[in-house]
């Protein structure tokens, strides 16, 4: 566990679980100096993050260019998009392998892979740097994006449906066309206030309440009979679920539906992504969460083969694929989870925002201001706070049944991936805080943006420090007090992004015996009291590579004001390795 005493700001921090590139295969965590995350989106490796002041920042992985800096070097730590600073970002939607993203002055912009036409620019040439789509104007006020292994959507605040890339298996509801290049509208004569797109099937929730899928047909993920999939290539109503659809949320191969009463899943379940019980590994129908039925769940995520849901008072239940820890359960549980199973280590904070991918997941939550004692476990059922439904994940994913259900998805991966060996070198995610009010929550048809006025009021925090709540406004003043740092501009600059003010990053350097390139890699803290003098001060030098060390203004909490330069000079490289390498000969002898 981290230490008690590690304080996480009363405006809340960022949690990463998972293949994030931060953090490998460990819990780690970020803030934001003046600023706080309103917008999480999670792709394949690579993750988009707004913030309250309307900045983007993009980190993972980028072999195809998808987070829009101008190269396909992966970015180890969140970076502000330079060049969309001077436009209000909105919303962002991370695909398998492409980004896009929608400002305040209806532009959308996309990057990243195009073997589909999936960026909607014309042609199917990647990009590595955030492109406009023409096809939208002033006029489209975009409500929505969102992004699937080859195909865009966006969804305006009229009600339309706009969507290109990938159609081999319907899933942009275009009937015979296999793919498109540009933008085009998908209708069923009705507006629609919802829209995901899965790995190979799309679904939208239209403002009825009604809900269609579409797409690749097998294994039960579209939720339809076999008379309704012989025309997946068209969205088709789901009438398996009766009451009115709120949020739906598309996986690689699963189906999770938010309704006013309860929270449905169909499709593969291999990995307990359905969350329906142990070796439940498909559903053709649309079935209901039966776990979570006393709860009021307000939001529901998927990523490639795990979920999670949040309830209205900040809890978070996850499930599904447990590898390299996306699921937020912990150093200890790895495991595939095939019941929604209450994420512990949060109960002391409320989870505001949630975003699954293809092998992470990140977490924005704030310190709660209950006492984690006083929080109604007993309204939690047992079963979800322990691993009784855990299965290792070679289990689970072996054996002929499985492979048959996979393999529909699995010849069409561009791609292969290799699983990289788990570290665990981290300390979970504190689990104590300052202390904030809960909010309560219901579920909306609206697209999850965090709103910066729900936000609970702000405490003083330290040792003896009563509870006193500060200025209700004091979220949307911090976000405008903001400076900026940066003088130089995009023209002059070596680079698209900035690392400035983001906090809380403890990395070192360490050379690549492969590339011979340096990458970032996370460092479990110092648990001793005092830390050895020469360490400390390389720390802060790798930190901080100018020398502008920042005061602390708590005892063990580092806050680190990063280089503008996200680039750093092959001379200042070679020497902070040098000066390492002598540190750790001198300790040997």
């Amino acid at each position: 566990m981290a230490e008690p005493h590690e304080l996480v700001p009363d405006s809340g921090a960022v949690f990463t679980f998972g293949k994030t590139k931060f953090a490998e295969n460990v819990p780690s965590k970020f803030w934001f100096k003046n600023d706080i995350p309103v917008y999480l989106s999670c792709g394949d490796e690579h993750t988009a993050l707004i913030t309250g002041n309307n900045k983007l920042y993009m980190f993972g992985s980028n072999n195809w260019g998808q987070l829009g800096l101008g190269s396909k070097s992966a970015v180890y730590k969140p970076t502000c998009v330079r060049a969309l600073k001077p436009e209000k970002v909105t919303f962002a939607a991370c695909g398998r392998n492409h980004t896009l993203v929608s400002t305040e002055e209806g532009n959308v912009y996309a990057t990243g892979g195009n073997n589909e036409g999936q960026l909607g620019l014309g042609d199917t040439e990647e990009r590595n740097s955030f492109h406009l789509i023409s096809f939208f104007t002033s006029q489209h006020k975009i409500k929505q994006l969102s992004a699937g292994s080859n195909t865009s959507a966006a969804l305006t605040e009229d009600g339309e449906l706009f969507m290109w890339g990938d159609n081999s298996e319907g899933q942009i509801g275009l009937n015979n066309i296999s793919n498109v290049c540009v933008p085009h509208q998908v209708t069923i004569g009705k507006p629609i206030s919802w829209i995901s797109c899965g790995y190979y099937h799309s679904a939208f929730v239209t403002t009825e309440g009604e809900l269609y899928t579409f797409g690749e047909p097998e294994c039960g993920k579209l939720g339809l009979p076999s008379e309704q999939l012989i025309s997946h290539r068209k969205p088709q109503l789901v009438s398996g679920i009766s009451e009115k659809v709120i949020q739906v949320a598309c996986g690689g191969g699963h189906t999770v539906v938010l309704t006013e009463k309860a929270v449905y899943t169909f499709g593969l379940g291999q990995f307990g992504q359905l969350g329906l019980g142990t070796f439940i590994f498909e559903a053709s129908e649309p079935t209901v969460l039966e776990y979570v039925k006393d709860q009021k769940i307000r939001h529901v995520s998927c990523g490639e083969n795990h979920t999670a849901l949040i309830t209205d008072v900040g809890h978070m239940y996850t499930f599904g694929d447990g590898r390299h820890g996306k699921l937020g359960l912990g150093l200890e549980n790895f495991t595939n989870q095939f019941i929604p199973t209450l994420c512990s280590n949060f109960l002391k904070f409320i989870i505001h925002l949630v975003a699954c991918g293809g092998c992470h997941m990140l977490v924005f939550a704030i310190p709660r201001r209950d006492a984690v004692e006083d929080i109604c476990i007993e309204e939690i059922d047992d079963s979800c706070l322990s691993p009784v439904a855990s299965l290792p994940v070679g289990d689970s994913a072996s054996g002929s049944i499985l492979q048959g259900t996979l393999s529909a998805r699995v010849r069409r991966r561009e791609r292969g991936k290799s699983p990289e060996s788990i570290q665990m070198t981290r300390a979970l995610p504190p689990t104590e805080g300052t202390l904030a009010s809960a909010d309560s929550f219901s579920a909306s048809s609206v697209p999850f943006r965090l709103s910066t006025s729900n936000l609970p009021e702000r405490t003083v925090s330290g040792k003896d420090s009563p509870m006193e709540p500060m200025e209700p406004d004091y979220f949307q003043d911090k976000m405008t007090k903001e400076k900026e740092t940066d003088s130089s501009s995009v023209a002059n600059s070596e680079n698209l992004g900035e690392t400035t003010d983001i906090l809380n990053m403890t990395h070192v350097m360490s050379l690549n015996s492969n590339d011979k390139s340096l990458k970032l890699s996370p460092v479990q803290k110092q648990k001793e009291e005092k830390a050895n003098g020469e360490e400390r001060a390389i720390h802060e030098y790798n930190e901080n590579p100018k020398g502008n060390m920042h005061s602390r203004t708590k005892k063990s909490s580092l806050e680190v004001h990063e280089d503008n330069e996200s680039i750093l000079s092959k001379d200042s490289k070679s020497k902070r390795v040098g000066i390492m390498i002598g540190i750790a000969k001198r300790k040997e002898t």
